[in-house]
């Protein structure tokens, strides 16, 4: 039988002052803000990149997972780096299945900014096992990229509002 990958969650300290903080920030936001969007999938652009300044604090939101990834990992933080990109999920999107192993990655992620009631579940699937994660604002989810996951239907009020992020090898 096959072992299940490792899903860990963790908590940001600084989660209430940054999400609101983030929330106002992402709400002035508008398309020609974003240096890129990708992944256009039923009407709407899945990743927005950025500069993380735009965002008030999102550079120590980042740099706390790297942390946390790396204590995960067992490497020293300065052989690990980080790419991120936003998401924004509207009441009757959804996030297509996908995976993030297209590269070098070690460690994908996922922070929750905003998070309206009956928002959608982040769901994985490990074979033969579906494993569902309810997130909640602050919360944080380190896992393997190899994971092919997705978030149901956003069938709540408001913006769902999140940081996506990946971990991988210094480039020498």
């Amino acid at each position: 039988m096959p072992a299940i990958s490792p899903i860990r969650v963790f908590d940001y300290p600084s989660a209430e002052a940054f999400n609101a903080a983030a929330a106002r920030a992402m709400a002035a936001l508008g398309p020609e803000d974003f240096r890129e969007r990708s992944h256009f999938i039923a009407g709407r652009f899945e990743n927005l990149y950025l500069d993380p300044a735009r965002i008030p604090g999102l550079e120590a939101l980042l740099d706390y997972a790297l942390e946390q990834a790396a204590a995960q990992l067992e490497r020293p933080l300065q052989q690990l780096r980080r790419g991120f990109w936003l998401n924004r999920m509207a009441p009757g999107q959804v996030t297509s299945r996908h995976a993030h192993a297209e590269h070098d990655e070690l460690l994908s992620g996922v922070y929750y900014i905003q998070v309206p009631a009956h928002s959608g579940d982040l769901l994985f699937d490990d074979d033969p096992f579906e494993i569902r994660i309810r997130p909640r604002a602050g919360m944080g989810v380190l896992f393997d990229p190899e994971l092919t996951h997705w978030v149901e239907e956003h069938r709540g009020a408001g913006e769902r509002l999140s940081v996506a992020f990946n971990i991988g090898p210094v480039q020498e």
